[in-house]
């Protein structure tokens, strides 16, 4: 049923790189071509294209931490940026900011999420046989 079987590597070994970019484009990570999300975050039970099953996946706290850390390091500098500013009016720097936050945190999560599930996925980890 699955007939991505052209991105197996020597002995039936996923590619992870291309696992990741797919689940980075919110795609399904073994054709490419199904959704891999059914809502915002909520994991469609397997690919329409290939018949995948991607529900069973967990990426637990992986895309939340993976988001938090990135968005962190992106939003950071507005920080110094406005400490050296002597504004009478520190409202509008902190809206700034944690626009900045929302937005970002808002459109990575579920790219992590599609990151995580690609890399779970192509590792193998929990198939019977895996371990």
């Amino acid at each position: 049923m699955n007939d991505a079987k052209d991105d197996l590597g020597p002995e039936g070994k996923r590619n992870a790189w291309l696992a990741v970019k797919r689940g980075l484009r919110l795609c399904c990570p073994a054709c490419g071509r199904g959704r891999l999300l059914s809502g915002y975050l909520r994991q469609a039970e397997g690919c329409k294209y290939c018949g995948e099953r991607t529900g069973d996946i967990r990426a637990d706290d992986g895309p939340a931490w993976a988001t938090i850390l990135i968005v962190g390091h992106l939003v950071s500098p507005a920080f110094f940026v406005f400490a050296q500013r002597n504004d009478s009016a520190p409202l509008l720097p902190f809206l700034i900011i944690a626009g900045l936050v929302v937005g970002l945190s808002l459109a990575l999560l579920p790219r992590m999420k599609g990151l995580f599930v690609g890399l779970i996925w192509a590792s193998k980890a929990g198939e019977p046989g895996s371990g």
